[in-house]
């Protein structure tokens, strides 16, 4: 196999002629791990997880309250629990995570050093000291703004401060990966091209400057404005912050997809079809995908017509464009790697015989189905301008980035941990057989949830108010009694999927901190506690496919991911002319 195409790198001689006790080897995929690299990853997937139980404590309380029928906090506290959920999950969760990931595919991948270590770990050091100011700030009831915390809503000026805090350490974090990139390259660390997984690293590193250079534009005046030092007009709050808060997310789809890759390549040996058009898709990435934070915007009246259909459609389609193409490559890869493996049997039989005992493998299959066809497919059409008049401050919109924060993004990071436990913290994953049932009832949960939540929307119920019945209310307001059945699904798969966290969360912890080590060379002894992808190595018993990596129809035709993608396209299709009809009924058109 090409490694660096998309799995692990290739040692290099300079690389393993470092000053000794500066890196380790890797005894299953033979590379050197700088050790600063090594204990980087460690803090930012602790940190990670963290805020991830954090978050979900609140999702548990957000979720008894939507229950109406059990309907647990009061108007205060579910603001209040509603701002912490957010927080945690949308950003300190999935950020921290994504240092990690950038640690990863660059240092690691690259078999090179971490340039100013140092520097790193004052990064680190902001973004927890951010977190923690944030955290208070919010439990102390001192920020109910909510995640989006829309001027003239005020909270305390240290909220704002902790999440410029958190920026700066991770824009540090993300110079000194950016950093490791040219200290590779001149150090020839590695051979040819980087890997695909880096290269989708790199498409998530411009995205988060981007990112976090507009947080700090529209957070530091925000800043001074909670001290009654300088005006801020709401609509720039607005437009600015939202190339934050949305673009934010797109940072998740850009490592998320990179994960994809690493899983399909440790899992079953995946390779790339085309690396052309991999990696012009994370570029279409960089170039456009922001441009899809416009969407939240769309009922805004401070905002002109073309301005909203330029930005929503023309230029916002070419990242659709990226999405269905690594939508395309991903499975298509998995497929030809378990044919080139012998497994060539009917359309589908590389699905049937694929290693669905291993939690890498189950998640990314979850991630990748969930995401494309329930947050993708609503994603584009909650994002056309005239369907988003009917959608926006519905629960159509939180059912739509549930299924792609949480049942995309979540999933693949909760998937590549099953790998990184054992590859670098060198520990057995603990309690394997719940680890293998993980991501069901994970993936389940929410897929419901989602569908639930996205359902009730069209029925009108409201994304943000904390009793969808209004009792009290100066007027009436009556629903469907199918209302009532909806968001009890809901809540059911919501339970479900707080279960699949919370048990991805003690396994976690547990073999991080008390897990038992995994002596090297010795993997095989521990198939009962870990990933096979580890012990069998999948991606060494591929074919080397280096004379004719842009021929595909010579390693096999790939009739399932064809028939797929064929699916697909009908779902979409049907999902997208349905809510324009739904429109039309509103309109009275016909």
């Amino acid at each position: 196999m090409n490694a660096p195409d998309a799995g692990p790198g290739t040692t290099t001689e300079s690389a393993t002629g470092r000053i000794a006790g500066l890196f380790r080897t890797c005894p299953t995929t033979g590379l050197a791990v700088h050790r600063s690299a090594d204990r980087l990853i460690k803090a930012h997937a602790v940190a990670a997880t963290v805020a991830l139980l954090v978050g979900g404590i609140a999702a548990l309380l957000v979720l008894l309250t939507r229950w109406q029928a059990i309907h647990l906090l009061d108007p205060v506290w579910f603001y209040r629990i509603l701002t912490v959920h957010g927080m945690n999950m949308l950003i300190f969760f999935i950020i921290f995570f994504e240092m990690a990931v950038l640690m990863f595919a660059g240092p690691v991948l690259l078999n090179s050093r971490v340039p100013a270590p140092k520097v790193a770990w004052s990064g680190f050091g902001l973004m927890v000291l951010g977190a923690l100011l944030v955290e208070w700030t919010m439990w102390t009831g001192q920020a109910d703004v909510l995640f989006t915390s829309y001027v003239p809503l005020r909270a305390t000026p240290n909220f704002y401060l902790g999440i410029i805090l958190f920026a700066v350490g991770a824009l540090v974090t993300t110079g000194v990966f950016f950093a490791s990139l040219v200290v590779a390259k001149r150090e020839r660390t590695y051979e040819g091209s980087v890997p695909l997984v880096t290269f989708g690293a790199i498409t998530a590193g411009i995205i988060a400057v981007i990112t976090l250079l507009h947080g700090a534009a529209i957070y530091i005046p925000t800043w001074l404005w909670s001290m009654d030092l300088m005006p801020v007009d709401p609509q720039i709050y607005r437009l600015v912050w939202w190339a934050l808060g949305h673009s934010s997310q797109q940072i998740n789809v850009a490592a998320m997809v990179s994960i994809w890759y690493l899983l399909a390549t440790l899992t079953v040996g995946g390779v790339v079809v085309n690396q052309k058009i991999s990696r012009t898709a994370f570029v279409l990435y960089i170039l456009f995908i922001s441009m899809a934070s416009a969407h939240h915007l769309l009922v805004d009246p401070g905002f002109g017509a073309a301005w909203k259909v330029w930005n929503t459609s023309y230029f916002m389609y070419m990242a659709v464009l990226a999405s269905m193409l690594h939508g395309f490559t991903v499975p298509a890869g998995v497929e030809m790697g378990m044919r080139l493996r012998g497994y060539t049997q009917g359309f589908f039989g590389w699905l049937r015989r694929a290693p669905w005992g291993d939690p890498g493998f189950s998640s990314l299959v979850f991630s990748v189905v969930v995401f494309g066809f329930v947050g993708g497919i609503t994603g584009v059409t909650f994002g056309t301008e005239q369907i988003n008049i009917i959608a926006h401050n519905t629960l159509r919109i939180p059912g739509h980035f549930h299924a792609t924060v949480v049942s995309g993004t979540a999933m693949a990071f909760m998937g590549v941990t099953y790998y990184v436990i054992p590859l670098i913290f060198r520990k057995q994953i603990a309690f394997y057989p719940l680890a293998k049932i993980q991501p069901y009832l994970f993936s389940i949960g929410m897929l419901i949830f989602s569908l639930a939540m996205t359902f009730a929307g069209t029925f009108g119920i409201p994304r943000r108010h904390w009793d969808i019945s209004f009792s009290g209310a100066p007027f009436d307001v009556q629903y469907s009694p199918a209302v009532d059945i909806i968001i009890a699904v809901m809540a059911i798969g919501g339970l479900m999927g707080i279960v699949g966290g919370a048990i991805y969360i003690v396994v976690t912890v547990w073999s991080v901190f008390f897990g038992k080590p995994l002596p090297a060379g010795e993997e095989a002894k521990y198939a009962h506690s870990i990933p096979p992808g580890i012990i069998n190595r999948p991606w060494l018993e591929i074919p080397d496919t280096d004379e004719e990596p842009e021929a595909p129809g010579k390693l096999g035709q790939l009739p399932g991911t064809a028939i797929l993608v064929g699916i697909f396209f009908v779902a979409f299709v049907t999902y997208y002319f349905a809510n324009w009809a739904l429109l039309s009924f509103v309109w009275e058109v016909g």
